[in-house]
């Protein structure tokens, strides 16, 4: 497997100096995208291809089309292998801790000196502001930013289930890059690029932010939420298996009612519309949940299907690797991982042309391409 020339980003170099979730994911969508992307990594290789638990998965996630290259730079001769490195891409990426890469020297003011194309993106926890020194994890700034506040039920925050803020913060970062990339195309001039965690978690908040401003009232968690629609929960069904279910319209709820062989509920004057359901909606989901307690997911599932009744099995995210959908799709597909195995891999969630920009390379062992990306500096 090879670079894909036909790609929108063929013929842009990016190096990567990242780690863990963040970086890694910006690199990987340019890389997706068609970038020659250069992941540099220290003696030994990431350390987040090794960690263990949760975080087991994140290189293979993160790192796809990628070449890696093996770098000391905190080493003379290493930085100076990395300053021109950057002379020779069109992006740098880094994801470090504030003040580390001004310290070595390869911070955005001092590359940018030298190499005024290059396009420069920093991902930290913070932008520039009073918390910028401030280290911060996902967890940290799901606390801060009002999202761990909204998922958990009152009094018991919760943060979300995936690195949302990291893989937002590389989205986010890559759409920066594109952005610079079309504004260099008009001045011949780069740009630093700045993303953050706690930023992103807040953008993620901003409909309840906007709530409250226009409402003068703090919106509850969600699961203390008062919902907008009659029908719209989880329900455990006969085999014990769980369904969420959502009418949100009047004409659903009548949908509903025939497809769960209750038509008799719509004579109830309670239940007449959306309104009326809702100031009666405890009364409703426990009638519903009677109901439902004596069905089978796989026999109510294809009929509240063809019926158009939104619905939805709460999948564990291991059943999702044999989701029948995502492998008809090409959303789910093979990739040679670094020892050699085969893995699968989720692939960018988009279509371009009609197509998915799919693997176009095996995942790198450490260094695999020292000895080609470095051989490029002063013609080696």
């Amino acid at each position: 497997m090879q670079q894909d020339n036909s790609l929108p980003l063929a013929g842009i170099r990016v190096v990567e100096f990242t780690h863990m979730v963040m970086g890694p994911t910006c690199g990987m969508i340019l890389a997706d995208l068609g970038a020659e992307v250069i992941k540099v990594e220290p003696p030994g290789g990431d350390k987040t291809r090794n960690l263990p638990g949760l975080g087991i998965g994140f290189f293979r996630a993160f790192n796809r089309n990628k070449k890696s290259v093996i770098l000391d730079i905190t080493t003379d001769e290493g930085r100076a292998a990395a300053a021109e490195l950057a002379g020779q891409s069109d992006v740098l990426l880094e994801n470090f801790r504030p003040g580390l890469m001004e310290k070595l020297g390869l911070d955005y003011a001092t590359l940018s000196s030298r190499y005024r194309h290059l396009i420069y993106v920093s991902h930290k926890g913070f932008l520039p502001g009073p918390y910028e020194k401030r280290l911060a994890l996902d967890e940290v700034v799901q606390m801060m930013g009002g999202l761990s506040y909204m998922t958990g039920p009152r009094g018991r925050p919760l943060r979300a289930g995936t690195s949302v803020n990291d893989i937002m913060g590389g989205m986010f970062g890559a759409i920066g890059v594109l952005a610079a990339l079309r504004e260099r195309d008009r001045t011949g001039q780069g740009q630093e690029i700045q993303s953050a965690l706690f930023e992103n978690c807040v953008f993620l908040a901003s409909q309840h932010m906007q709530q409250f401003a226009m409402t003068g009232e703090a919106p509850p968690p969600m699961p203390s939420r008062v919902s907008a629609w009659s029908v719209y929960d989880v329900f455990t069904l006969a085999d014990d298996a769980q369904l969420f279910i959502g009418a949100v319209s009047d004409k659903q709820f009548v949908t509903l009612c025939h497809v769960l062989g209750h038509p008799a509920l719509l004579e109830r004057p309670e239940y007449r519309d959306n309104a009326s359901r809702v100031a009666v909606r405890p009364q409703l989901l426990q009638e519903l949940g009677a109901i439902l307690a004596t069905r089978r997911a796989d026999e109510l599932s294809p009929q509240l299907e063809a019926a158009g009744i939104p619905y939805a099995p709460i999948v564990r995210p291991d059943q999702l690797l044999d989701d029948p959908h995502l492998k008809a799709s090409g959303g789910l597909v093979p990739m040679q991982a670094d020892d050699g195995s085969m893995a699968p891999t989720v692939l960018l969630p988009l279509l371009m042309g009609g197509r998915r920009p799919g693997v176009q390379r095996p995942l790198p062992r450490p260094g695999e391409h020292t000895e080609e990306i470095l051989g490029r500096l002063r013609g080696r």
